[in-house]
């Protein structure tokens, strides 16, 4: 019966420390987690604990590890020796949880490094300057309008802003673009 205990406290801490990292629910603390589920334990112990386990949830979340990966990395955590292993309990324990919030865990991530407003739309045209009817033309040269549909995720509304951009603002943005493209490219060759 005692296993039974330990295994729902684990999982429970488990549970609590997504839902404090990846699910923004401010209500769960840690001392909220101590108090309903190792009440008994001392607080360093519980301290030890808890740092060890969302430790372990943030490696084994950043890597997006698959079965097998996290089997290895859990097996390679119970090898470890002095205190800083894992038990059995434990390594079977963060593969139940892992296993049953990874693709919620992992949604969440992506929601976190989403840029908000995100681009739902582009569209662009390009509009020649014509002799107004008095016969004098204002030589601006073309101007290119852009607009862009900004958007929340989960919101149906759309927000529009439209630019102008006359030859020179074009060639700037174009030489950004350039200048960032080099930039990705010079990262993918030396990774």
């Amino acid at each position: 019966m005692a296993d039974v205990e330990v295994a729902k406290s684990l999982s429970g801490l488990l549970n609590g420390i997504a839902q404090m990292v990846y699910y923004n629910k401010s209500e769960i603390t840690e001392e909220l987690l101590k108090n309903e589920l190792y009440a008994e334990m001392p607080q360093e112990e519980f301290k030890s604990l808890y740092e060890k386990m969302k430790g372990l949830i943030k490696s084994i979340a950043a890597a997006d590890m698959d079965h097998a990966q996290l089997e290895a990395f859990l097996t390679a955590q119970t090898k470890r020796q002095g205190g800083s292993g894992l038990t059995a309990e434990q390594a079977a324990a963060l593969s139940r949880f892992w296993k049953s919030q990874r693709t919620r865990v992992r949604e969440s991530l992506l929601a976190q490094c989403r840029w908000e407003p995100t681009l739902r739309g582009l569209s662009w045209r390009v509009d020649l300057q014509t002799a107004d009817s008095y016969g004098s033309a204002d030589h601006r040269g073309p101007v290119a309008l852009m607009e862009l549909e900004l958007g929340r995720d989960g919101q149906q509304d759309s927000d529009f802003v439209c630019v102008e951009f006359d030859e020179t603002k074009v060639n700037i943005v174009l030489k950004k673009m350039a200048d960032i493209q080099e930039s990705i490219d010079r990262i993918v060759h030396h990774t």
